[in-house]
């Protein structure tokens, strides 16, 4: 299979020239790496498998990713395997890194398929690369035997198939049959040549609106001055403190200041409260549970 570009060559016949490695020298460079943090054993051991990594990658190459950013995941695959393989379970490291490079390049593709997340828990992954394979295996299976599935019954088993929710298959079947589409794409049927994005609704507040809040806002704060001006002094201190600062004063800290216990106080802003309720209610009924 061709690789995108000259540097991708460059490393593909790079890898194909290194060493490969026997057991017992793969066991060496695996207990130095893990028991000494060898960092020329760890070098040595990355690189002998690269083209493990590289001909994992190509395999992934029919979803549109550039075959040097598969190239290098697969690389932070085998450098995640290198640091988690453990000499002591008697596995090759070739097998054990089979399953972080695919991993580790799966998870590149699915996150770079589109801008909406296709999906990350494992029956989502499952479908994402094996949906449309054993939908055509189904297909050709009823095809055989002279029946027509429809939409559901396909999804149904599908999901028996691969083993998961049919929820799940629902969801994939919308997401890979869709493809990102840029608002700043011009109508095809436009003829002034407007993007789509000139075809959305504005929800900010309109101008129309922006004058009746302010106007709103300014009727009601002159009626809350007359009300605050039919209030007695000490009446009208515990309601600013109470309630028009932005660290609202407790009852006790003004009780201390007035000199009065800290129920009176109570009773002196619910009472404060009751004056104001009834001059609003006077000046417009509108507001009648502005105090609650």
């Amino acid at each position: 299979m061709a690789l995108d570009s000259t540097q991708d060559m460059t490393m593909s016949r790079r890898a194909m020239k290194a060493e490969l490695l026997d057991a017992e020298t793969e066991l060496k460079l695996a207990y130095a790496w893990r028991d000494q943090r060898d960092e020329a054993a760890l070098h040595r051991l990355i690189t002998a498998y690269m083209r493990l990594a590289i001909s994992m990658a190509s395999k992934f190459r029919r979803y549109g990713a550039p075959m040097n950013d598969l190239i290098q995941e697969a690389g932070l695959g085998l450098m995640k395997a290198a640091d988690k393989f453990d000499p002591d379970r008697g596995v090759r490291f070739s097998t054990y890194a089979v399953w972080w490079i695919k991993a580790s390049i799966q998870d590149y593709v699915m996150r770079n398929w589109s801008m909406v997340r296709t999906g990350s828990t494992s029956s989502q992954k499952s479908l994402f690369f094996n949906m449309r394979r054993v939908q055509a295996k189904l297909e050709r299976e009823a095809s055989k035997q002279g029946e027509t599935l429809d939409r559901h019954q396909l999804h149904q088993m599908i999901a028996t198939e691969v083993g998961v929710p049919l929820r799940d298959v629902e969801m994939m079947e919308g997401r890979l049959s869709g493809s990102d589409f840029s608002l700043n794409a011009v109508q095809s049927a436009d003829e002034e040549g407007r993007e789509w994005i000139d075809t959305l609704e504005d929800d900010s507040a309109q101008s129309a609106e922006l004058v009746e809040h302010s106007h709103d806002t300014a009727q009601l704060r002159e009626w809350l001055v007359t009300a605050m001006q039919g209030l007695k002094p000490r009446e009208r201190l515990i309601v600013r403190e109470r309630k028009l600062r932005d660290d609202p004063r407790t009852l006790e800290s003004l009780g201390q200041e007035l000199g009065l216990s800290k129920e009176r106080v109570r009773q002196l802003e619910a009472a404060a409260f009751q004056k104001m309720r009834k001059s609003l209610e006077a000046q417009s009924k509108e507001v009648q549970n502005f105090l609650v």
